[in-house]
């Protein structure tokens, strides 16, 4: 996947610390790379389920749960987000 492709990126959790600190990280990752894609936050436990996420939080890019029960540094996100 390279960054032109990203549609969508979601962070899922329940609004706790690590959560939100993940969200944090994966702004600052997406406004790094310079990627025009917003950071979607989704705290709904049906959604996350959805998911099939158990621990939270996760990181979801284009539908795919790439990463799960860990704050991901802004250095880890961009490396996912590049492929």
């Amino acid at each position: 996947m390279t960054e032109e492709e990203i549609v969508r990126i979601q962070v899922l959790g329940t609004g706790c610390a690590k959560c939100k600190q993940l969200t944090a990280n994966a702004e600052k990752a997406v406004a790094d790379l310079g990627l025009g894609v917003a950071v979607e936050k989704v705290e709904d436990i049906r959604e996350i389920m959805k998911f099939g996420v158990m621990t939270t939080p996760a990181l979801v890019v284009d539908g795919k749960v790439r990463a799960a029960g860990k704050v991901l540094a802004p250095e880890a996100v961009k490396e996912i987000l590049r492929g």
